[in-house]
Order: C-alpha cells, then structure tokens, then sequence
C-alpha cells in the first residue's frame, strides 16, 4: 500500500523545512491556517497511513458520483495541513 515509509517521512521533513520552516521535532507553528506539530516518524506514520486510506475512500466517492460529506472534506484538508501536503479536492 504505501512504499517506504522512512522515505515518505523524509520528504514530509524536507517539505516541512520548505513550506513551514526549519523547527525543532515536536516543535509547534502555523500551516495553513492551523497549529501543526512537526511529528516524529513515530508520530507521522499512523497519519500518513490513515490519511492515505481516506484520500483512497475520497477518490473512490468523487468517481462514483457520491456526495461528499464536508465533515470528510474538513478532516482530510485538516490531516493534508498536518502533513503538510496540498489539500485534496
């Protein structure tokens, strides 16, 4: 499902760096409009996991037609911010 989960983290940190800035792990700033944790691999990876299951679920009802609720939508744009990736949709 997902590859390398020690790479995925480290473009997280290199992405981190860029858009958020060069903070200390654990060390807390603004994204996005929300207050975000830089999480350690520890941290990231049941994030990552569980974010990439609802962007997979998300796709699947955009390409089904299904409305989409906006409950999912805020959560999914909340976990992007997190993991400092573009929000979906």
């Amino acid at each position: 499902m997902i590859e390398d989960l020690g790479d995925r983290y480290h473009q997280y940190l290199e992405r981190f760096t860029r858009e958020v800035g060069d903070i200390e792990v654990g060390a807390f700033k603004k994204h996005a409009g929300k207050l975000i944790k830089k999480m350690t691999f520890e941290e990231f990876t049941p994030v990552l996991l569980e974010y990439v299951e609802m962007c997979a679920r998300y796709q699947e009802s955009v390409e089904r037609g299904d409305t989409i609720n906006d409950v999912v939508l805020r959560v999914l744009r909340e976990q992007a911010a997190t993991l400092v990736l573009p929000p979906p949709g």
